[in-house]
C-alpha cells in the first residue's frame, strides 16, 4: 500500500523549474518509493546499490548516462559522488545547445550534509534539495499538506479539518512512529527495528563515516535515544557512552546527517547575555527512539518516566516534517535563560515572534507565563499557542490559546 506523500507536490513543481531534484533523508523514510511512484512514464531508474551499476559509474561516467540517459532516478547517489560533474556538464551543454534541461536528473541519498555540500560546490543554481523524512501523522491520516503556521487565522483553518486525540491514541502514534513499513505492514517492532539498525549501521555508518567501534556507537544510539527532547552536552555523552568529546560531536554530526535526529537551536541575540546556547536533540521517528529504549508497548510509554519527552518529541518532529514535506527550511527555536525561564518552541517571523508551549495535559494552567520574557528583543511577539490534549481550539487568555495537538 502506497501513502501518498506531501512532498509530491514540491517534486513535480520544481522538477519543471530545475535540472537537477536531490531527495535526502532517513534511511528507508521512502525516498525512492515516493519518486518511483510519481516518475513520468519515460524516466529510467538505477540504483547504485547494484555493484554493476556503481562499478560503471566510477569506471566511465559517460558511458553510465549513455545506458541510463535523462531524464532518470538515480538511488543512493551519495555512492559515487564523482557523478556530479558528468551531470553539471550534461545539464550545462544541453542550455549552451538552447535545449530545456529541467528536470533530467533525480537523486536520492540518506546522507544529507554530504550530498548538499558536494552538490553545492558542483551544481550551484542547478539543483533543488529536498529532505525527506518518515510519515507524518497528517499523511498517515490522509490530511491535506500544511507547513505548520503559529498564526491564530491559519491554525483556526487547519482546525476545521482536524479532530482530537486522547492521549491514549498520541502515544500509540508515538510508539508506532512513521517509518513506512511499520505503517503498511504487519511487522514486529521488534524485528523492523533491529534490521533497521543494522542496515543502518553498516550501510550509512561504518561505510561513509568509517567507523570502526560500532558496538559503542550502538550504545552511542540508545543513549541520544534515552535523551530525547534534552540539552545537547558533549561532555555528559562522552563521559556515559566512554568516548572522546571530539568524537561525540562527530557522531552526533552522522546522526543529524542521516536524518536519525533533529537539532533544535537556541534563540539569542547578542544583545540578551544571560540565555542558555545549548541546543536540545529531537529523534525525528519517536517509534524508532521507543525501540532503542526498549520500551515495550504504547501503555507503557504513555505511563513511564519518559512519557512528557516522547510528547515533547512527537510534537516538534510532526511540525518540522511539515516544514520539509513543504520543501521549507525551519526557522523554529526554543527559549531558555539562566533563570530557567523557557519556551519550548519559537518560530521567528521578519520582526514577529510565536511563542509554543507544549503541554502534556488538557488544560495545562498559565500557558503564557513565560511568554513576556521576550519583550526583551524588542519584536513584536504574537499570541502564542499551547499544544496540548485539549478538544477544541480555544483562548486561555488574550496571548494564548490552547490548541489540540490533533491539529498536527
Amino acid at each position: 500500500m502506497y501513502i501518498t506523500r506531501h512532498m509530491e507536490l514540491q517534486i513535480e513543481k520544481y522538477t519543471g523549474k530545475y535540472p537537477v531534484v536531490m531527495v535526502c533523508g532517513q534511511r528507508q523514510a521512502g525516498k525512492s518509493t515516493m519518486l518511483y511512484h510519481i516518475k513520468e512514464k519515460g524516466r529510467r531508474y538505477v540504483t547504485l546499490d547494484d555493484i554493476n551499476a556503481r562499478y560503471l559509474a566510477e569506471t566511465d561516467p559517460a558511458l553510465f548516462f549513455e545506458t541510463y540517459a535523462p531524464p532518470v532516478l538515480i538511488d543512493e547517489f551519495q555512492r559515487v559522488p564523482g557523478l556530479l560533474l558528468e551531470i553539471k556538464r550534461l545539464v550545462d551543454r544541453r542550455a549552451l545547445e538552447g535545449q530545456p534541461n529541467e528536470g533530467m536528473f533525480w537523486l536520492t541519498g540518506s546522507q544529507k550534509f554530504s550530498m548538499m555540500k558536494q552538490s553545492s560546490e558542483s551544481l550551484a543554481g542547478r539543483v533543488a534539495i529536498f529532505d525527506l523524512t518518515g510519515l507524518s501523522a497528517s499523511e498517515i491520516r490522509g490530511k491535506s499538506p500544511w507547513a505548520f503556521d503559529p498564526d491564530i487565522a491559519a491554525v483556526r483553518k487547519r482546525w476545521g479539518e482536524s479532530e482530537p486525540l486522547t492521549l491514549s491514541e498520541v502515544y500509540q502514534w508515538i510508539f508506532r512512529g512513521g517509518m513506512p513499513k511499520r505503517i503498511t505492514s504487519d511487522i514486529e517492532p521488534q524485528r523492523y527495528y533491529t534490521d533497521y539498525i543494522n542496515t543502518y549501521l553498516e550501510k550509512d555508518v561504518r561505510d561513509f563515516a568509517h567507523i570502526g567501534k560500532l558496538h559503542e556507537f550502538s550504545q552511542f544510539l540508545i543513549y541520544m535515544a534515552a535523551h530525547t527532547a534534552q540539552e545537547l552536552k558533549y561532555a555528559d555523552i562522552s563521559r556515559s557512552v566512554g568516548i572522546s568529546s571530539p568524537t561525540a560531536k562527530e557522531w552526533v554530526s552522522i546522526l543529524e546527517s542521516s536524518g536519525i535526529i533533529y537539532i533544535l537551536r537556541p534563540y539569542y541575540n547578542n544583545i540578551v547575555k544571560r540565555i542558555v546556547k545549548t541546543p536540545k536533540v529531537y529523534f525525528m521517528d519517536t517509534g524508532l527512539a521507543a525501540w532503542l529504549c526498549r520500551w515495550p508497548n504504547a501503555e507503557t510509554l504513555q505511563n513511564g518516566a519518559m512519557n512528557g519527552a516522547f510528547f515533547e518529541t512527537y510534537v516538534v518532529s510532526e511540525i518540522i516534517k511539515s516544514y520539509y514535506n513543504g520543501g521549507i527550511q525551519p526557522d523554529v527555536y526554543y527559549y531558555r535563560d539562566i533563570d530557567q525561564k523557557e519556551i519550548d518552541l519559537l518560530i521567528v517571523r521578519g520582526d514577529r515572534m510565536y511563542p509554543i508551549e507544549v503541554k502534556r495535559s488538557s488544560s495545562p494552567a498559565r500557558p503564557d507565563r513565560n511568554f513576556s520574557v521576550l519583550q526583551k528583543f524588542h519584536m513584536n511577539v504574537e499570541p502564542g499557542i499551547m499544544l496540548c490534549l485539549a478538544e477544541d481550539l480555544i483562548p486561555a487568555s488574550r496571548d494564548a490559546w490552547l490548541c489540540p495537538v490533533g491539529i498536527l
